[in-house]
């Protein structure tokens, strides 16, 4: 098997992946992460199996799109049919992606009172048909990619032993795990405890599936030093990266105004070359990754909020510049 996974286990170090982000982690903003510090992996925005198996296939696709300079790449996906994850793995591995990933830790109100996502935490059944029908969807389409999932500590409270125990017995080639239970959602502290607990418990039970530590990592030696403690083989950032734009750096990246002001211009004309005119408003999002920490930086930022258009940001930008 061609599995990225385990050609990333290091001896002495973890590996570090972008994590799967809603409206954040698309083709241009990988694009820019490469630019800016490139991780080991990164996964892409989580796409719904069954809308993909649907008529509405084209624009739910669109979250795939992806370039090679993006690859090693891992598609995310989620859903309850498990019929529909069948025929979507067959189509990823024909895209050329490195892996696949199983969405099993969303905590959104809305997608678990459909029995998604982490509500999969409480329905193994259902959990172990998703994962054995997206496996035969690899299997159908000559594939030897991986498969994984990303799930979370438990859904009420911590349940490492049942529910891990139970994932480890599935045969995967990773799991990440999100230090936090799904009731928690983001309100209290990642807890790596129970992470290492996990850990612990792979051992014992499934030495070769990879393990991924997930939740609060705000910088590279931060991550390196939970992953120690844990003993996870990889460090999953999520919300880290917008607080350090160059978190995966191995050494120490520190830009002035100009340069990141020139980053920005270069993600909202990339931005604009890839989806034109559309989801303009969710790209002001990442104005605060690039400028922040600066003397001013509230102002400037207030300034580019107002913008209207890509153009008109732009015309902004230079204008500071």
């Amino acid at each position: 098997m061609n599995n990225i996974w385990q050609k990333l286990k290091k001896e002495n170090e973890p590996f570090f992946v972008l994590a799967p982000m809603e409206d954040v982690t698309d083709t241009v903003f990988r694009q820019m992460v490469i630019k800016l510090s490139p991780p080991d992996l990164m996964v892409t925005e989580f796409v719904n199996a069954d809308g993909y198996c649907s008529p509405g296939r084209e624009a739910v696709g669109r979250r795939l799109r992806y370039t090679k300079k993006e690859q090693p790449l891992i598609a995310q996906i989620w859903g309850l049919n498990p019929v529909n994850y069948r025929q979507m793995a067959k189509d990823l591995v024909g895209m050329g992606f490195a892996g696949i990933d199983i969405n099993m830790g969303c905590p959104v109100k809305d997608v678990v009172k459909k029995g998604a996502c982490s509500a999969m935490i409480l329905n193994h059944e259902l959990a172990a048909l998703v994962i054995s029908e997206t496996r035969a969807g690899i299997l159908d389409a000559g594939g030897d990619i991986p498969l994984s999932v990303k799930t979370r500590i438990g859904y009420n409270e911590p349940d490492v032993t049942s529910w891990i125990g139970f994932l480890l017995k599935q045969n995967l080639d990773a799991i990440t795990v999100h230090g936090r239970t799904r009731k928690q959602m983001s309100k209290v502290p990642a807890d790596w405890q129970e992470i290492a607990r996990a850990v612990k418990l792979r051992d014992k039970l499934s030495p070769q599936t990879v393990i991924v530590g997930n939740g609060d990592v705000m910088s590279r030696a931060q991550g390196e030093s939970l992953a120690k403690m844990s003993g996870v083989d990889g460090v999953m950032v999520g919300r880290g990266i917008f607080h350090d734009p160059f978190i995966f750096s191995k050494t120490a990246k520190k830009a002035d105004l100009k340069l990141m002001l020139k980053y920005l211009k270069q993600h909202i004309e990339l931005h604009q070359k890839t989806w034109g005119g559309e989801k303009f408003e969710p790209l002001k999002k990442f104005i605060k990754m690039y400028i922040s920490g600066f003397a001013g930086s509230s102002e400037i930022r207030a300034k580019l909020f107002a913008a209207k258009s890509h153009v008109d940001l732009i015309k902004m930008i230079d204008n500071i510049v």
